[in-house]
């Protein structure tokens, strides 16, 4: 069995009691730094030593044919540095491979700082879109393409490019829209900044310290009468979209009903 077991993203307090007997018991725990996990058992208490695998992006692919074999016989014990293992950390492609060779795949829920930074940024939750990290390369053109993404957004950023990707958000998706930067979470000097992109991106123009989340509202929604909405939906169908998703990802974004959207492009297009 694969086993991905959540790990504090600060606080040791965090560590479930589920994780603490599951690490006390394990022989073999794959980790994205066996260094940083040898700590991490030293940290708890916990006198077992298992067997230690390094599991990362450079050998992930290369590695998990191996462990699901592995993982035949007894269980492999996934950890990654902080938080749930394939959230923007190694883990995916393990349990793709294990899932296509009928492995069973469980999980240790715990700590996670994309719902933690959600829950503390005072933005709307009852629908969110995580976005991993900002990429370093083309960013301003990948932000423009969510600029009309009505879901709150998560971001995950590095403390040394957090000044350059607020400028490129508040560009991007203006600078009133609100936010909030939340920096090393669960820690001794957690903070949670809340405000518009602009004064975000002026208080932090210098740059920040520790594990940053970044948090975004979500586009409001545009005010536009029924046969603009159904014009737009039949552009969105012409570049390959199907009726019913292009329909509903235009009321989305307009705070139109979804079946009357799409009762009315999809007469329009019977005509």
């Amino acid at each position: 069995m694969i086993v991905l077991a959540a790990t504090p993203i600060g606080n040791l307090g965090d560590a479930s009691r589920r994780l603490i007997e599951t690490l006390e018991n394990a022989e073999l725990v794959v980790a994205e730094d066996t260094r940083t996990t040898a700590h991490l058992l030293r940290a708890l208490g916990i006198e077992n030593r298992p067997r230690l695998l390094a599991l990362h992006e450079h050998n992930e692919r290369a590695r998990s044919a191996e462990l699901v074999e592995l993982a035949r016989d007894s269980d492999v014990v996934v950890l990654t540095d902080a938080g749930m293992p394939g959230i923007s950390d190694p883990g995916y492609i393990l349990v793709e491979a294990a899932i296509a060779a009928d492995v069973t795949v469980t999980a240790l829920p715990g700590p996670s700082a994309v719902l933690t930074a959600l829950v503390l940024s005072g933005l709307p939750t009852d629908r969110f879109a995580f976005e991993g990290f900002l990429p370093r390369k083309g960013r301003l053109g990948h932000l423009r393409g969510l600029a009309r993404e009505p879901r709150t957004l998560v971001f995950f950023e590095a403390p040394h490019r957090i000044a350059a990707a607020l400028a490129d958000l508040a560009e991007a998706f203006g600078p009133e829209r609100r936010a909030a930067v939340c920096r090393e979470l669960t820690k001794k000097f957690e903070e949670v900044a809340r405000g518009t992109l602009a004064e975000l991106a002026e208080r932090y123009a210098e740059g920040a310290r520790g594990e940053i989340v970044v948090v975004v509202e979500g586009a409001p929604a545009r005010a536009i009468d029924l046969p603009t909405a159904v014009v737009e939906v039949q552009e969105r169908v012409a570049g390959g979209e199907r009726l019913k998703d292009a329909a509903s990802a235009v009321a989305e974004a307009t705070g139109l009903g979804k079946r009357e959207l799409y009762e009315a492009a999809l007469s329009r297009t019977s005509r």
